[in-house]
């Protein structure tokens, strides 16, 4: 496996697996940028080295075949702007149109493919479609975190037509360096915080990180689901009723670990889900009937902010309320601070799940903390312990 800062890319074609997923408005302009700009510092260190630069990504989910508001020409001219040069569109990603575009490219310049998603081939997996893809670089290079955990043509099944000239980019190296760094190495005490709607969609997460935190704080809707197991009164907030039990398990598998568990003790309810409705500050587990919690309270705040603040490794995935809605950001917002107060005092911090990524820029807090990852997905299954078919295809 080659290394980005060492590998050597003079007249090569470096085919670069980027993740330029990103939305748009109704007149097909990118909306985020984010993703984009990511990818910049893999794309200019190929062309500091004397490569040429073949970019290969999904837009969407098209059914079937083309559709013209998933094609990628509508990321040229933002691509153009951040790297100060000319991105040539080829209208396929395989076939005699790609071909002819990548066998013209010259070192230095810049080809961006026609969406992998017009082809079924791409999600299937297709060892062929793999093929016609690999034939257009010399080198290949995965810098698309965010489609890791897809086990398609273009982020998995193409690495084996590389076996000695294959990497990861910037991006890829960043995300795994930064959750390696978390789950494997960290420096105590370690405190992961879960928010988000549902205990469901958390429980691998969870039981995985009960085995290296030393604090869990658990938020957000799911924190009803707990507090209701251990016998509360919620009123109308959200919980899950099939998941009592699994919540009592959670409880008693951090006991068991020797993991505090840090629950919410007040929330902010409302009566009603939306900006207009009237508050009450209450206890978690006595909610009137017809009120819902929809952050956690200023007890809980002030709480949790201290068990952050004297943390050396954070692990932060999921808001604390409904944080989209001003009256109901409190909780998410104070635990953003927190975090950076613990990580300008010497902490790591890693801010994950499409949520928490949208919270710390709202807040302007995302440059703050020490590493946010663009992962998703992604990021969810590999924080699970599972190894992604991205990944284990660089690695071998």
């Amino acid at each position: 496996m080659l290394h980005i800062e060492n590998a050597s890319f003079a007249g090569k074609k470096v085919l670069v697996r980027v993740d330029f997923n990103v939305p748009l408005n109704e007149q097909y302009q990118v909306s985020d940028d984010t993703r984009i700009r990511a990818t910049i510092p893999s794309i200019q260190k190929i062309i500091a080295g004397g490569g040429a630069v073949i970019l290969m990504s999904h837009l969407g989910r098209p059914k079937g075949g083309p559709e013209a508001k998933y094609s990628l020409k509508h990321i040229v001219p933002v691509l153009e702007h951040l790297i100060g040069r000319q991105v040539l569109f080829a209208g396929d990603c395989i076939g005699e149109t790609a071909k002819h575009a990548a066998s013209n490219l010259k070192s230095g310049e810049i080809l961006l493919l026609e969406n992998l998603r017009f082809h079924p081939e791409e999600e299937k997996g297709d060892v062929e479609f793999a093929r016609q893809l690999s034939v257009l670089g010399d080198i290949y290079m995965n810098d698309a975190f965010g489609t890791a955990h897809r086990a398609h043509a273009s982020t998995a099944v193409i690495a084996q037509f590389f076996p000695e000239n294959k990497l990861f980019g910037y991006v890829m190296q960043g995300e795994i360096n930064a959750i390696d760094k978390v789950l494997l190495q960290p420096e105590r005490p370690f405190t992961a915080i879960m928010g988000g709607a549902k205990v469901s969609s958390k429980i691998s997460i969870i039981e995985n990180v009960l085995d290296k935190v030393d604090h869990l704080i658990i938020g957000g809707g799911m924190m009803f689901t707990f507090v209701r197991a251990l016998g509360g009164q919620t009123g109308s907030s959200l919980v899950e009723e099939d998941r009592l039990d699994l919540a009592l398990q959670l409880i008693e598998m951090a006991r068991q670990k020797g993991v505090q568990l840090h629950i919410p003790t007040d929330t902010i309810a409302a009566d009603a889900f939306n900006e207009k409705a009237n508050t009450q500050v209450c206890a978690v587990g006595n909610i009137p009937d017809g009120w819902m919690g929809l952050d956690i309270g200023p007890a809980s705040i002030a709480q949790f902010s201290n068990v952050i603040t004297a943390s050396r490794t954070i692990l932060w995935n999921g808001p604390m309320g409904v944080f989209e809605m001003e009256k109901f950001s409190g909780g998410t917002r104070a635990l953003g601070e927190a975090i950076v107060k613990a990580t300008n005092s010497g902490a790591y911090s890693l801010v994950g799940g499409g949520d928490s990524v949208a919270a710390v820029n709202k807040f302007g807090i995302a440059e703050a903390v020490s590493y946010v990852s663009t992962g998703g997905g992604a990021l969810l299954e590999y924080m699970e312990g599972i190894e992604l078919p991205g990944v284990k295809a660089i690695r071998g």
